[in-house]
């Protein structure tokens, strides 16, 4: 319900200035250059409702998954970028110069003012450039805090050589009352802006945390513990992430999403299993009991709280077990009556965290390269060894939750849904987006 509610108040909020644009417009114009309008003013409003959709709102990532949400941005980001491309190639009309508004009896379409269109020109050029550099930024060598000064900086700019565009150079963004609409959006997306760089740090540093612990799990993972400082700690469900800033000041932008795999049945003091990928947590092992740290969150919905499956199905791949960690740990902790079975695939023996802990009796250990005593499963997490493990009645009862590679997500959640698993019992958190 609260899924399609959120649809619905998008598609009214990006249909908005379409609708009012008509309202409030002169006479018709040929249908290619309506159609022109028409999808310059969508590409701006989906533009600015991107800046809600960055999944550090907790209302809407929280209420449909972080996976949804993630996803939602990326195809609208594309979406919008594709209207955007296509907008000033169905112009037909006769350019008009003059004073603004340039063409009183609306019925010409482009003005040759310069500083009108040069900074749509100038957006026209930036947005395909950001939205390429996020498809790709993992394959790009640069710091992940570097790519997010630049996302955020980059949409910024877009978002206000728009406005000036739109309201400038537009049949319908120079009517008065569009004019003060697209202000108000602008202003909105500007404001989720202040609200994640200025809001949320003020509030994280009277709510400081303190490192308690770093501890070495395998050769390139790391469990790292804090307490609160001075405060009750964060209430949380077990899977749920928080975007975890160690070491900085709560407004610096070095901060990055992290799982948490602690129960909150065992107390105030929360922990991360983190791997080391090359960038910040490269120094974990250099980290000090006592650093400050701030945590924004709690963020996802990948949590098994009040649900009524009779089983619970955890499904791992790598670092992919700190979420499934919390709620196995919830779950023995609290003496959750359902079943529970875990599956954990990593490449070599080496890489096993967690092991003593996690126990032998219902755990389902999985290596692609597997030692020569290994007793374990051997391959992948795929749709055969699925098949071993569970049965045509779990597959329709149970709730299936998944963290890991996107490979193993993909092929697991394609099987399950062939298997006849409803998909709101399926919940997945993946590593990364494009």
């Amino acid at each position: 319900m609260k899924s399609l509610f959120l649809i619905i108040a998008y598609l009214v909020a990006v249909t908005l200035p379409l609708i009012l644009s008509w309202l409030t417009g002169g006479p018709p114009r040929p249908f290619l250059e309506e159609l022109a309008s028409g999808l310059g003013i969508l590409a701006f409003s989906m533009v600015l409702l991107e800046f809600i959709l960055s999944g550090r709102f907790k209302s809407i990532s929280n209420g449909v998954g972080m996976d949804v949400t993630m996803r939602f941005h990326q195809v609208l980001a594309r979406t919008a970028l594709g209207f955007a491309l296509i907008h000033p190639f169905l112009y037909q009309g006769t350019p008009s110069g003059g004073q603004r508004p340039w063409d009183p009896t609306r019925q010409l379409t482009i003005t040759t003012d310069f500083s009108a269109l040069s900074t749509g020109i100038a957006a026209y050029l930036l947005l395909p450039s950001l939205v390429l550099l996020a498809i790709g930024r993992t394959q790009l060598d640069y710091k992940y805090e570097t790519w997010r000064l630049i996302h955020g900086i980059g949409a910024l700019l877009i978002a206000l050589l728009l406005l000036h565009h739109t309201v400038y150079a537009g049949r319908y963004g120079s009517q008065p009352v569009m004019t003060w609409v697209w202000l108000a959006m602008t202003g909105g997306a500007v404001g989720s802006l202040l609200y994640v760089y200025l809001l949320v740090p003020l509030r994280d540093k009277a709510r400081a945390w303190q490192v308690t612990s770093v501890t070495q799990l395998t050769s390139k993972q790391w469990e790292v513990t804090l307490k609160p400082d001075g405060h009750s700690g964060l209430d949380y469900k077990a899977g749920q992430f928080v975007w975890l800033n160690l070491g900085h000041s709560s407004f610096s932008m070095k901060e990055n999403p992290f799982s948490i795999c602690s129960a909150p049945a065992a107390g105030p003091e929360i922990s991360f299993m983190i791997k080391e990928l090359g960038d910040f947590t490269r120094t974990l092992g250099q980290i000090k009991a006592g650093t400050a740290a701030y945590l924004d969150g709690p963020y996802g919905n990948l949590s098994v709280d009040g649900r009524t499956e009779p089983g619970v199905a955890l499904i791992a791949g790598g670092v992919g077990l700190a979420p499934l960690l919390g709620i196995l740990r919830q779950m023995r902790l609290t003496g959750d009556p359902r079943s529970v079975r875990l599956v954990y695939g990593n490449r070599v023996v080496d890489q096993i965290a967690y092991r003593d802990e996690l126990g032998a009796q219902d755990v389902f250990y999985v290596l692609s390269d597997p030692p020569e005593n290994w007793c374990g499963e051997k391959g992948f997490v795929d749709a055969a060894l699925m098949d071993r493990i569970f049965s045509v009645k779990e597959f329709n009862e149970w709730v299936f939750v998944m963290c890991g590679p996107t490979i193993m997500m993909d092929i697991v959640e394609d099987h399950l849904i062939e298997r006849g698993t409803p998909s709101h019992r399926i919940l997945s958190e993946r590593f990364n987006y494009d």
